[in-house]
């Protein structure tokens, strides 16, 4: 099984590239940005030295969907899909901030409770809370969007205070990630799942705010199974999780959790296979649809091939 895992394209009126941990983005003459998702897979801001095949494929699809399920609340970047691993979209001047919001306590904000934490980006936890239980309201826990290195949590009122992202933006997008979270809440239910949290990015354009970059992938956000939850957590038990978090999971049972010294185990092929296996699941359970493998025999070429046909006739 193939995997991208890096690109170097040149495409006509290419003024850059970003290269991100998982996906790499091209801008087009300050028009357009082509962002191809790639296979490569990160957990605890490390980019793993493998890539997972298919996983591109994944996340794009699926982020496609719901940018177009979402557009009625906020208008989003995306114009086109010209490959299964491509999205092109309109170029906008992000936000510094990732916009995290949690409808329960699990993840890193358990990790930070568990800690003996009870406030978490200027928010107050109550106490007595257990891992996995729902918060009484969602919380919006942000992080810097570091562009090396960890993101760090961040309060609205140090958003704010140091500029980041000025008074009347940040009380819009917080509004926004609360109406998008509602939404991906009602779709994830339908398909029998639990939005338990995610993260949103947001930029401006001819002054406008757009939501950009990834929605509601497994890379960005992590889902419960919702038959078996109030028994499962009832009982103190793990949930059936839809999320990277079983990748996480298993870095930290073999000792790595991105600290110094640390190394990344091995990740042998047998693995790899069970994680591209473990996304395409996703994928089909987020969206209630098959999943069909895309041909990967030259990747490079055929995602060149529908990137420079899409720019020829726009």
């Amino acid at each position: 099984m193939k995997a991208l895992t890096k690109t170097k394209f040149n495409f006509p009126g290419q003024k850059g590239v970003y290269v991100g941990k998982v996906r790499d983005v091209y801008n087009i003459n300050d028009k357009y940005l082509v962002m191809i998702v790639s296979d490569r897979i990160s957990a605890f801001d490390v980019v793993l030295p493998k890539g997972i095949p298919y996983k591109g494929q994944v996340l794009n699809q699926i982020a496609a969907g719901f940018l177009d399920a979402t557009k009625d609340i906020v208008p989003n970047w995306k114009i086109a899909t010209p490959d299964p691993m491509v999205t092109i979209g309109h170029f906008a001047v992000p936000f510094k901030v990732e916009m995290v919001i949690r409808g329960y306590l699990s993840g890193h904000a358990w990790r930070e409770y568990q800690s003996g934490k009870r406030t978490l980006c200027g928010v107050t936890m109550p106490e007595g809370m257990r891992e996995h239980q729902r918060f009484e309201r969602p919380i919006i826990t942000p992080t810097t969007k570091a562009s090396e290195g960890h993101d760090e949590d961040i309060s609205k009122e140090e958003i704010i205070s140091k500029g980041i992202v000025d008074e009347a933006d940040y009380l819009m997008i917080e509004d926004l990630t609360h109406k998008l979270f509602e939404r991906g809440t009602e779709i994830a239910a339908r398909r029998g799942l639990i939005l338990v949290d995610t993260k949103y990015e947001f930029g401006k354009k001819d002054g406008k705010i757009y939501l950009i970059d990834e929605i509601h992938t497994p890379d960005s956000s992590r889902f419960f199974y919702k038959g078996g939850y109030e028994e499962r957590f009832n009982h103190g038990e793990p949930q059936k999780q839809l999320s990277k978090e079983f990748v996480r999971e298993w870095l930290i049972s073999n000792g790595f959790q991105g600290k110094e010294g640390q190394n990344v185990p091995t990740m042998t092929d047998d693995f790899v296979e069970k994680v591209s296996e473990r996304y395409i699941e996703l994928f089909e359970n987020i969206t209630g649809e098959e999943f069909q493998k895309a041909d990967a025999t030259d990747l490079e070429k055929r995602i060149e091939t529908n990137v420079l046909n899409f720019l020829k006739s726009n």
